[in-house]
């Protein structure tokens, strides 16, 4: 697997940013796509959260590697949002937050963020969400299902993202009918995953102030290196055939992936796995030829 460090940018105007990263799909790291001006930067804070929301009952989820059959994994647990956020901040932890939505929770936060929309209008402001980790946690090496762009904000801590265009999933060891791989970037050996020797993609290490953009379609694998949390906005693919692919996902594919789960349990995993294999070596010979 082969890293190359993604580029950062700040004062970029939108038809800029349009052309240079959007429509040509490449990743980037911005400076200012959360105006430095926003009340969050001086407001927000664990004990500022626990005030407002503490006593809100939330699904944390922890390791990914038992849920492979799954295309979205299942929560571990059940516990006050304040607790979590004091287990977060004692030490180490596998435990994460996922889509958790608490601007709509406590709607007023969105008034304490200000945009820099660099796409000129296309992000949809009023669907943000966060996501929290402890360090040493790590989401599954996936891609997001509705094909959307994605704009990852972060605000406490520092997060790792490795980066991979879709035209590498099958040596990623993508599972038929669901949106990760059954590899794990950072554990899985190359000699049981050769494919991943051939991967090439991009790394990102984002701090308070920064922001990812993943392009539409792009896998990504997020690592904790600190705990801490961001806030996630989309922006609606700019290509016709993509915006139907998400469409497909949502709709059909994973209700598809459901039925068959239920009827065939886990010969339908055998048989997504056995498959996944199959395409990595014909890739891997494809390549290699």
């Amino acid at each position: 697997m082969k890293l190359q460090p993604v580029d950062r940018i700040s004062g970029i105007a939108p038809k800029d940013f349009i052309k240079d990263y959007l429509n040509k799909s490449q990743p980037v790291i911005i400076k200012d796509f959360i105006s430095k001006d926003s009340t969050c930067w001086s407001k927000w804070s664990y004990d500022y959260f626990k005030q407002i929301a503490g006593d809100e009952q939330i699904n944390v989820y922890g390791k990914e590697e038992n849920s492979q059959n799954y295309a979205a994994s299942p929560p571990v647990g059940k516990m006050s949002f304040g607790q979590y956020l004091d287990t977060i901040s004692s030490g180490p932890t596998e435990l994460r937050l996922f889509l958790f939505n608490l601007l709509k929770i406590r709607p007023e936060l969105k008034k304490d963020l200000t945009f820099n929309d660099v796409t000129g209008g296309k992000v949809i402001q009023n669907l943000p969400f966060m996501f929290f980790g402890g360090e040493g946690s790590a989401t599954r090496n996936h891609f997001d299902i509705d094909m959307s762009h994605v704009f990852i904000s972060q605000f406490q801590g520092y997060k790792r993202i490795w980066l991979f265009p879709n035209d590498q999933s099958d040596l990623m060891y993508k599972l038929p009918y669901n949106f990760h791989s059954i590899a794990n970037l950072k554990t899985s050996s190359e000699e049981e995953f050769p494919g991943l020797k051939l991967l090439h993609g991009y790394e990102a290490l984002i701090g308070p102030g920064e922001t990812c953009y993943m392009p539409a379609g792009w896998w990504h694998y997020i690592q904790y290196e600190t705990e801490g949390y961001s806030i996630s906005v989309r922006a609606l693919s700019n290509s016709f055939s993509e915006k139907i692919k998400g469409a497909r996902n949502l709709f059909i594919t994973r209700f598809f992936d459901d039925t068959m789960r239920k009827i065939f349990k886990n010969k339908w995993l055998d048989y997504k796995i056995n498959t996944a294999i199959k395409r990595a070596n014909k890739a891997i010979n494809r390549l290699e030829k």
